[in-house]
């Protein structure tokens, strides 16, 4: 993730206001350009600032505190900041009478220099020994990152959940690692966070969210997660390929328009590293910067996007389509467009449920590629996204395996990716392979391989495992009220009329538009479509498509 850095503070405290406003002044006068300036009279304020400073992400260069003063003494505040930001520098303003506490200091707290008052001029007794103190703390200073952080474990479902969405939503986050990370453990201990509190998700401003859920961080970024309007002209569900062209169309040519997603834009198709084969790009393009781009397109045309929000119930009320939301909102519109896709089958092999999430992963190769690095890394699975997975992969895993149970890739992956994963000398494709096994105390550890043509076993060393293995349709929340194949993909066109229950159901004198499904008005595209040809550039036509079909209805209707 890109790094956003501020300015190193400088924080000065004196009860005396008009020492500190002398000091003050002079610091800005020399360091203001390339730090910030701190000033307080109070100790217990001062304290109260920089916990907050560092929940923000800031970073302190330099304290400068008076030694006498009602609170606390200078060397008991030092001591206590010390905890919050240990790199910075200390220097303590003492009068004649206190440098025997100043010189003890030295010893118990690093002091790195006391100042005696007054310092005038500040070109001979300030700058100088300040100039020599930051260029000493610049020579170790790393900018930290000062955008969203994650406080958490590793191997924590949770986390990843957490990661998976702000990534998807192309919300920049640093990851810190409770276990081994000391600004994650400064964090937690300077906001007495809990293990049950973890993760914890720290914003620029300095606040945090303790454990949160989704729709709340999502809230909190500004995401949109209510509606503004009772009733739209069409909704679409899901705001994969099909649905975030299905709203550039409808933008576009006028349409009230609502699209909403339970998760970020972009669908299975967003979490691609590298889409090679859409029209438009030849040097390919990542399934974020596409959605990025749709997204910015479909809002500019003046669509409403509501995310992270979920469709739990459809029915059909005076001819309006209505849906429920998980939070028990409903909303109406003239016509629906359902374009929710597909999930990754789950492998309900052993071991594999308890660790998903803690080293086993669906798709997410982009948002966990990091704990991968110096790893072994197995993919299962056969077709692009998996081929796109493992290319992504190889760039930090010490190898990769793509694990099939066929012969080779012919029949499941683009001649593209089959000639790179060869070209690539850390990848092997195991073939006639599955993973019978996951194991692991508390996150992956170790797979056992099973070759299917020799019945031999082979259990190996396993850093991450990322699962691709076929597609079903995300249709279960639409109940009984849409007929749906016996995958569970839905039926549009003349597929209704030819279900045995079709003719009962469908009423109309027309047969139904192409993308219709057996609710007339009720549209279905891209990939939860039976049918569908499970490629990106035809799941845009499908949902510009769509729209025409809407114009169509709303015509007759």
């Amino acid at each position: 993730m890109n790094q956003q850095t501020k300015k190193p503070l400088i924080v000065s405290l004196d009860d005396d206001v008009q020492v500190l406003k002398a000091l003050k002044a002079d610091l800005r006068n020399r360091y203001k350009n390339d730090y910030r300036i701190l000033a307080t009279t109070s100790a217990t304020e001062a304290i109260d600032a920089i916990t907050e400073l560092k929940n923000q992400g800031s970073e302190v260069a330099l304290f400068i505190s008076d030694q006498r003063m009602p609170e606390m003494l200078g060397v008991e505040f030092l001591e206590k900041a010390l905890q919050v930001f240990p790199r910075a520098k200390r220097v303590l303003l003492t009068a004649y009478s206190d440098t025997d506490a100043a010189i003890k200091a030295i010893n118990d707290i690093q002091l790195d220099y006391y100042l005696l008052k007054p310092w005038n001029p500040p070109e001979e007794k300030l700058y100088p020994v300040i100039d020599d103190i930051l260029d000493d703390w610049l020579a170790s200073f790393s900018p930290n990152f000062s955008g969203l952080r994650i406080v958490g474990y590793q191997f924590s479902p949770k986390t990843h959940a957490i990661k998976d969405f702000l990534a998807g939503n192309l919300f920049p986050y640093q990851f810190l690692n409770i276990e081994n990370n000391e600004e994650a453990q400064l964090l937690a201990k300077n906001n007495n966070l809990s293990d049950k509190e973890l993760p914890t998700v720290f914003f620029e401003d300095g606040s945090f969210l303790q454990n949160p859920d989704l729709t709340t961080i999502g809230e909190k970024l500004g995401l949109n997660i209510h509606a503004t309007e009772e009733l739209y002209d069409v909704i679409i569900i899901g705001a994969g390929p099909a649905g975030l062209a299905a709203a550039v169309y409808g933008g576009s040519e006028g349409l009230r328009t609502l699209l909403i997603d339970r998760k970020a834009p972009g669908g299975q198709a967003g979490t691609s590293s590298r889409i090679e084969n859409y029209l438009g790009f030849p040097n390919g393009l990542s399934g974020q910067d596409l959605a990025r781009r749709a997204i910015t397109q479909a809002t500019r045309f003046g669509i409403e996007f509501l995310s992270p929000q979920e469709v739990v119930d459809i029915m059909v009320k005076d001819n309006y389509k209505v849906i429920t939301l998980s939070n028990g909102t409903s909303l109406k519109s003239k016509a629906l467009v359902i374009t929710t896709g597909v999930d990754y089958r789950k492998l309900n092999n052993t071991g594999v449920e308890e660790l998903s999430g803690a080293g086993i992963y669906y798709g997410a190769a982009t948002t966990e590629a990091h704990s991968c690095k110096n790893g072994e890394v197995y993919i299962v699975g056969g077709g692009n996204s998996a081929g796109q997975g493992a290319m992504y992969l190889s760039k930090f895993a010490t190898n990769v395996f793509i694990v099939i149970r066929k012969e080779s890739l012919q029949d499941t992956m683009s001649q593209y990716l089959i000639d790179q994963i060869d070209n690539t000398d850390n990848i092997t494709l195991l073939s006639y392979t599955e993973i019978i096994e996951a194991c692991g105390n508390g996150h992956l550890e170790k797979v056992v391989l099973l070759n299917n043509k020799t019945n031999s076993k082979e259990t190996k060393e396993a850093t991450a495992m990322f699962i691709f293995i076929g597609a079903k349709p995300y249709t279960a929340w639409t109940g009984t009220s849409l007929l749906k194949d016996e995958k569970g993909f839905l039926l549009t066109g003349r597929a209704v009329l030819d279900h045995q229950e079709g003719q009962k159901i469908w009423k109309q004198e027309k047969d139904p538009y192409l993308l219709e499904t057996s609710i007339p008005g009720i549209f279905a595209a891209g990939d939860v479509r039976s049918g569908a040809m499970n490629r990106v550039a035809s799941a845009v036509g499908e949902g510009a498509m769509a729209i025409s079909f809407v114009h169509k209805f709303l015509a007759e209707n």
